[in-house]
């Protein structure tokens, strides 16, 4: 039988509005840990911070980045930098 890693946990307390809970709690499903959704959305908001996922990218990034790929051909480039020079 393979053990489970030990991670150090902490207990945090905060405050938040009544329905901001409720409406959360809703999301939850009913084998789903509070604590470990909470985990998990802090942990891709810091990835967010990065800039480094497509959810935290903007749409600018996001159509640079495709131009910048070398599997992307040149019709795609030239509609992608249209729909680019477009939202300036």
């Amino acid at each position: 039988m393979k053990r489970r890693t030990k991670q150090r946990m902490t207990a945090i307390h905060v405050s938040i509005p009544v329905w901001v809970l409720q409406d959360f709690d809703e999301t939850l499903r009913f084998n789903q840990s509070r604590s470990a959704k909470i985990t998990q959305l802090i942990q891709q908001d810091l990835q967010d911070v990065d800039g480094l996922t497509v959810r935290g990218a903007s749409t600018r990034n996001l159509v640079a980045a495709l131009t910048s790929r070398d599997d992307v051909d040149d019709t795609m480039k030239t509609l992608l930098l249209q729909i680019l020079t477009k939202s300036l």
